[in-house]
């Protein structure tokens, strides 16, 4: 086999930017989502045939790093790979998006091979992936892409953002996409933001990390619970938030850190609204 990258060309949709003009981080994990069904696409794997089959693959951990905002207009390419294929049932997938020619934000991706066993009553679960599946997918053993920076800690109070999950957001698998954890979290975040009086349009992603550990499903209770955990070099705020489904017993169903900053004169102020109550 021959290692292969794919070469991308996307565009961004207009619901895809803020009053700033410039990407969510939400919907730039969406664009690394379409970059890599486009690549597994053009390995004769599709959605529609993964959903014949009876079989998927769902993320269980995502590190991304922005070089900087993407500005709505600029052509956006993306090039992804895997970078190796563990036991049939575990590859890691990198993916870089390039706006107007330059590194715009990069993505090292973990996902499992599961299978849905939706007659014997079992939900999905992990399950190797046949050889002929493996052998699509030509290994490039580069990455990560993608790695959080380095902070000192810090710690903060907790705060709490709870809502119900819609059901308008689940995904074709009957659970919240991945990308909308990431919408959860930075929604938490400018909460915070907004109570302080500080316009949370000004929110400019560094940097994040999740680990999923169960999935959410509509109508779901969700506590997202944010604290400062520490501040970079550069004076970018680091939040830990841990997403817990709520009702009869809490279940944490996923992971995260994000690390933030404000744009403009308020750059590196971030950490101060975090520190207290």
């Amino acid at each position: 086999m021959h290692p292969m990258k794919h070469d991308i060309d996307l565009m961004l949709s207009r619901h895809c930017f803020t009053p700033r003009d410039v990407a969510r981080a939400g919907d730039v994990w969406r664009s690394f989502q379409d970059a890599a069904l486009i690549g597994s696409s053009r390995v004769g794997w599709p959605p529609s045939r993964y959903r014949t089959e009876g079989i998927a693959f769902i993320v269980r951990t995502m590190t991304v790093v922005h070089h900087r905002e993407i500005r709505y207009g600029e052509p956006v390419k993306a090039q992804t790979w895997v970078s190796e294929f563990r036991r049939r049932i575990i590859t890691p997938r990198q993916i870089v998006l390039y706006a107007s020619g330059e590194p715009a934000a990069a993505a090292t991706q973990e996902w499992v091979h599961v299978a849905e066993r939706i007659k014997e009553g079992e939900g999905i679960r992990p399950a190797r992936a046949s050889q002929e599946l493996v052998d699509s997918f030509e290994a490039v053993p580069e990455g990560p892409v993608a790695e959080l920076p380095a902070w000192e800690d810090r710690e903060g109070p907790t705060h709490s953002f709870a809502f119900k999950v819609w059901h308008t957001d689940m995904d074709p698998l009957a659970h919240a996409n991945h990308p909308l954890y990431l919408d959860w979290c930075d929604e938490a975040t400018s909460r915070v933001l907004h109570a302080a009086g500080v316009d949370a349009q000004r929110l400019v992603p560094v940097a994040e990390w999740v680990k999923w550990k169960q999935a959410v499903h509509a109508p779901e209770e969700l506590d997202v619970r944010t604290r400062l955990i520490g501040v970079t070099e550069a004076g970018a705020a680091v939040l830990e938030h841990t997403l817990v489904k709520t009702g009869d017993e809490e279940v944490v169903a996923a992971e995260a850190i994000t690390v933030r900053d404000l744009c403009a004169e308020a750059r590196g102020s971030l950490p101060g609204l975090f520190s207290s109550p």
